[in-house]
């Protein structure tokens, strides 16, 4: 149980620690343009397992980008599929750093509940952190079109962690624009 809580806390401070980080980075650099930013919803497909390639194949997300704050971050929540039968559910906080006015950097860091797996590639774990980096670039409507690499990891909280990474493609529409406000 020691083990269990002390992967925890490193991983949970791991994660936060670079969030925090490039969020400080982000408040100096952007705070103008995070002033207005909508809810979005984020349509995401991409390369599961790219790295590893013991179980490689599509993943599809789709997620939902709150544009209120807590502190700095603002919450989302996702689910995700893949075509090797990997399942994945979760919430947790993101950032966005403009770089400019047309590009984006969105690190983001999430616990998600875990299902799937099988001889090729099991996770080892039902709870699965997920960490990603996505660059977007924003069009005048302020909908995205971003590249993301993303990795999951359960901490060292099953007997077995694999962590696999997967490289996804988004498209995030402002909800604003898909309900016509």
């Amino acid at each position: 149980m020691k083990t269990f809580f002390k992967s925890t806390v490193k991983v949970i401070r791991s994660g936060l620690a670079a969030v925090i980080g490039v969020a400080m980075l982000g408040l100096a650099t952007s705070a103008p343009a995070l002033a207005d930013d909508p809810d979005f919803l984020s349509v995401g497909a991409g390369y599961f397992d790219f790295n590893r390639q013991k179980d490689q194949g599509a993943e599809f997300r789709l997620e939902y980008r709150s544009s209120k704050k807590l502190w700095v971050f603002k919450p989302f929540a996702a689910v995700a599929y893949t075509s090797p039968g990997h399942g994945f559910v979760g919430a947790g906080v993101l950032i966005d750093i403009f770089l400019g006015r047309r590009f984006v950097l969105t690190p983001s860091f999430a616990p998600h509940a875990y299902w799937g797996g099988n001889d090729d590639l099991d996770l080892g774990h039902t709870v699965e952190f997920r960490s990603q980096l996505e660059l977007a670039y924003r069009f005048d409507n302020r909908s995205r079109l971003g590249l993301a690499i993303s990795h999951y990891s359960n901490a060292s909280l099953g007997d077995a962690n694999p962590g696999t990474e997967t490289a996804t493609l988004y498209y995030s529409l402002p909800l604003d624009n898909l309900f016509g406000k």
